[in-house]
């Protein structure tokens, strides 16, 4: 019996969240990064979909065929999109705070 669904929406709603539990109750982080404790806390903090899909590509699968390094390149590609949308909308930001400003 296990939580695979739950952790599935998890780990799309917040892969920090993810990784973080996996990083606590699971030997997979420390399987797949030899205990070093420094990549996976920089995956943590600036590319948490990356670091996700290589720990459950890498980890759960052993070494790293076709399909997990496709996993891996979206978790690159999530990451990209969540930078962009930032770096796009900081704009809208920006003039939301003028307009109150001037009021």
């Amino acid at each position: 019996m296990g939580c695979g669904c739950l952790f599935a929406l998890l780990a799309v709603l917040s892969p920090r969240a993810a990784l973080v539990i996996l990083w606590l109750f699971t030997p997979l982080v420390q399987t797949v990064f030899q205990d070093r404790w420094l990549w996976p806390l920089l995956g943590l903090l600036f590319l948490p979909f990356t670091t996700l899909m290589y720990v459950l590509a890498v980890g759960a699968l052993g070494p790293t065929m076709f399909w997990g390094w496709m996993m891996v390149l979206f978790g690159v590609v999530m990451d990209a999109r969540g930078y962009y949308d930032t770096y796009a909308n900081r704009e809208r930001v920006e003039r939301f705070r003028g307009n109150q400003l001037r009021a």
